[in-house]
């Protein structure tokens, strides 16, 4: 059986509130878990101790059982000094495709057209 430690998602429509559970990866979202070990509010400020309540010794426990934390909640375990995410980097997510870089050509060039011709 596989193991996650994922975020479960409560509250209401635009007031999110989410629930940190222990639930087999086969099991749906908001389905069902094994244990809850902690809870998480975006809606908190960012520097508020309240945004992320975890139990460390029970998320501790069930590291060592082989349950495997989603990038979120890698992101909450890295905050709380329990394991450390890597980092990541994308830089050619930002390179424009393409297409755009066709149409920002094409759109130089008639730049340059009416510049040349008002000289």
């Amino acid at each position: 059986m596989s193991l996650k430690i994922r975020l479960t998602r409560g509250g209401a429509k635009k007031r999110p509130y989410y629930r940190i559970v222990v639930a087999d990866a086969r099991s749906p979202r908001d389905g069902r878990f094994i244990e809850k070990i902690g809870a998480y509010d975006p809606m908190k400020a960012k520097d508020s101790p309240e945004r992320v309540v975890l139990d460390l010794e029970k998320a501790k426990a069930w590291l060592a059982k082989g349950a495997q934390p989603t990038d979120r909640v890698l992101r909450f375990l890295d905050a709380a000094g329990l394991l450390k995410r890597p980092a990541r980097n994308n830089p050619a997510k930002a390179v424009p495709g393409e297409k755009a870089k066709e149409r920002a050509e094409k759109k130089a060039e008639k730049a340059a057209a009416p510049a040349e011709a008002a000289e």
